[in-house]
């Protein structure tokens, strides 16, 4: 038994040298950390900084619209017959009066003919009773002839020059109906797909028509805005044009720049929007008919107004604020008033002035009276420069909008 006790008590001294041993070797395997220099645990907070500026900031009002063609006439026949040529390509660009297709003219210029001849008759039978009257006046003067004869004649001549009327009048009736035999573009535009062909008879009846055309240059486009905006958008609408940009399916590219022509008169009770209409030129085509676009509405623009990047506004249950970095690198937390903002930039109203240094990353570690460093060149406290007192905000429409953050659907900066 005393031999067993001994082997035990080897053993686990061996596994404790083992241990050790193994532990050492660990430790000496691991790669040795060097500490960061210029960087302690009780050091400067590393922080990312922006200067604020002056700059221009136009307001906008952002909307998605139903692109609609300006014009679209369905081209109908207005008279009866067969169609004997089709003279325009699926998709061709037409100019007004273009000739689209031709009816078969025979039995209307048959009529037009006849009215003709029919005037032609008549005025024959007018130039004989007028000579007639001529020759009874004569002969009344010297009572050759009595008197009631000569009234007669002269009821004879008004007879026919009122015939020789309705015989014109019948002349410009066959002629329209003879031209309608033609069929022309009633606006300039393009042409759709061909709905009958050639051959067939035609009658005015038809609900098809022969072909639509739709005016592509310039276009329109239909969107809504909250109803909320629409004090804002008439002030502006009173004062002149307001521009308005389509952007494409990025939603950042723009695609076409037209001017706002219509407010609508009423207020769309089920939804709370009022509708609004633009037209875009479209010198490139890029907006069509049932397309759906996004666009946007420039009703002011602030001019010379203090801006800051929009990551260094902060929210507390105070207010908004921004840590402010002092010339001593310590930063001061700074109270600010949002006049509006986008994802980029805020306009700030009151708190901050021209060229002062605002913090936009690294917030975790920051208090009041914390001590920083600021990692990015371009806020470096060498290219701070004297700060100035911010301006008053100077609007192009005198306008009132004051914000401390801005809420959904309120007007945005430019993307």
């Amino acid at each position: 038994m005393p031999s067993t006790r001994r082997i035990v008590a080897a053993s686990v001294v061996a596994v404790v040298v083992i241990g050790a041993a193994a532990a050492l070797w660990l430790q000496a395997q691991r790669p040795q950390q060097r500490p960061v220099r210029g960087l302690r645990a009780d050091g400067p907070v590393p922080v990312i900084a922006a200067l604020t500026r002056y700059a221009d900031v136009p307001i906008y009002l952002d909307g998605v619209g139903t692109t609609r063609a300006l014009n679209v006439v369905t081209v109908r026949p207005q008279v009866d017959g067969r169609l004997i040529s089709v003279d325009f390509r699926e998709g061709q660009d037409v100019a007004r009066g273009h000739v689209l297709a031709r009816i078969d003219p025979t039995t209307y210029q048959a009529a037009y003919d006849q009215a003709v001849a029919k005037k032609a008759q008549d005025e024959a039978l007018l130039a004989n009773a007028r000579i007639d009257l001529e020759r009874y006046t004569r002969l009344a003067a010297t009572n050759s002839i009595a008197r009631q004869q000569l009234d007669t004649q002269k009821a004879v001549v008004a007879q026919l020059e009122a015939q020789v009327k309705l015989d014109q009048a019948a002349i410009d009736n066959a002629k329209a109906v003879l031209d309608y035999t033609t069929i022309t573009a009633p606006i300039a535009g393009r042409t759709g797909l061909r709905l009958v062909d050639e051959g067939n008879i035609v009658r005015t009846s038809d609900p098809n028509g022969i072909v639509v055309i739709t005016q592509l240059q310039p276009i329109s486009v239909l969107f809504s805005l909250p109803q909320q905006q629409l004090a804002d958008v008439n002030r502006a609408f009173a004062q002149g044009p307001l521009p308005v940009e389509a952007f494409g399916a990025d939603n950042k590219t723009v695609i076409d720049r037209g001017v706002l022509q219509v407010v609508d008169n009423q207020v769309d009770q089920t939804t709370g929007t009022i509708r609004l209409k633009a037209e875009f030129p479209n010198r490139e085509l890029q907006l069509w008919p049932g397309q759906f676009v996004n666009v946007r509405l420039l009703i002011d623009t602030l001019r010379q107004v203090v801006v800051a990047p929009t990551a260094a506004v902060q929210r507390g249950p105070s207010g908004t604020f921004a840590f402010v970095v002092q010339p001593d690198s310590t930063v001061a937390v700074r109270p600010v008033t949002v006049l509006t903002q986008d994802e980029n930039q805020a306009v700030i109203a009151h708190g901050l002035t021209v060229n002062e240094r605002v913090v936009t990353t690294g917030f975790a570690r920051l208090a009041a009276g914390t001590q920083v460093t600021v990692t990015n060149a371009e806020a470096a406290p060498s290219s701070a420069q004297p700060t100035a007192q911010p301006a008053e905000p100077r609007r192009d429409r005198r306008r009132e909008r004051r914000s401390e953050a801005t809420p959904s659907g309120a007007p945005s900066g430019p993307r």
